[in-house]
């Protein structure tokens, strides 16, 4: 049942960024944040009213950091989603798994330098070659993916959705530790949301409000409740994955995202990648999984990331 939960909310965010990108037409990231946490917040009290979950919790400072670093990747993964084609934007995001690897890889370097005080008979953790070539073939697809759009103004938006990556793969781990504490899913993504409103009004204070259109704001309700839905299935299939193989099957169903964000963006916005942007695309999502089964390997109890 977690495969299904994974594959739905894949589904739910892929169809998030096709609200983003045709809201983004006439309002700002920031506000798009700020939206997206207050469609979620009346979405989600109805929801934990319905179910009998309390709002109260005893972890507001997990909650607090999820929401820090959440905010920072969903307003610049809307702004890439705003800038680039979808399915490009979407694989950026996507590279969460790879951004891990790397952390795990520039540990194990570090051990092996050499430093003052280091008793040589320690023995030093093995240097995970394959894991390593996983890393530098991931980063290596977004040098092909990237390339066709760099020349076209779209190089900040790409910098953007790496940087969504990078802090997605913190989120998740988050979200991970929240749902082994046993933080039900309405509540934590409810506290997302929350901060998402906050972070978003502040932003959108600081950087000015976009002329009120009631035909254009239409587009704000299925960004706020698409995200709910996908939240919600996404922490529920990692809450429902209890063995470590469970976990990676999750992890990698998470990659159906960008085959629904690539069909969208074909058929809905005619976006056009060269042969080697989608080669990168596709490199991105094989080093991506290649990455999840290793860290699995290398760090058995390691927690897999979501999205």
């Amino acid at each position: 049942m977690q495969a299904l939960w994974m594959v739905l909310a894949a589904l739910f965010f892929a169809s998030m960024g096709v609200c983003v990108k045709l809201a983004s037409a006439w309002f700002t990231s920031a506000e798009l944040v700020f939206w997206r946490g207050v469609i979620g917040i009346v979405f989600l009290w109805l929801l934990a009213r319905r179910q009998g979950v309390s709002l109260a919790t005893r972890y507001p400072g997990m909650h607090a950091w999820r929401s820090l670093v959440g905010v920072f990747s969903l307003g610049a993964w809307f702004y890439a989603i705003a800038g680039m084609p979808l399915a490009a934007a979407m694989t950026l995001n996507y590279m969460s798994s790879v951004w891990i690897a790397a952390f795990l890889v520039g540990g194990t370097l570090l051990a092996w330098m050499p430093m003052p005080g280091r008793d040589g008979r320690v023995p030093r953790p093995p240097l995970q070659g394959p894991l390593i070539l996983t890393v530098l073939a991931g980063f290596g697809g977004v040098v092909m993916m990237l390339r066709p759009t760099v020349g076209a103004d779209q190089g900040f938006a790409g910098l953007m959705g790496l940087l969504s990556g990078l802090t997605a793969a913190f989120a998740y781990m988050q979200v991970i530790a929240l749902s082994r504490i046993g933080e039900p899913e309405t509540r934590t993504v409810f506290y997302f949301a929350l901060g998402s409103m906050v972070a978003g009004g502040v932003a959108t204070l600081m950087t000015g409000i976009s002329p009120w259109n009631w035909s254009h704001a239409l587009w704000l309700i299925p960004v706020g409740v698409l995200a709910a839905l996908g939240q919600l299935c996404m922490t529920r299939a990692y809450a429902t994955a209890k063995t470590p193989a469970a976990t990676l099957m999750v992890a990698n169903l998470q990659y159906s995202g960008i085959v629904f964000a690539a069909i969208y963006s074909l058929i809905i916005f005619n976006d056009h990648l060269d042969s080697m942007g989608w080669a990168g695309m596709a490199l991105i999502v094989a080093s991506g999984i290649a990455a999840t089964v290793l860290r699995q390997r290398a760090v058995p109890r390691a927690p897999a990331e979501e999205h």
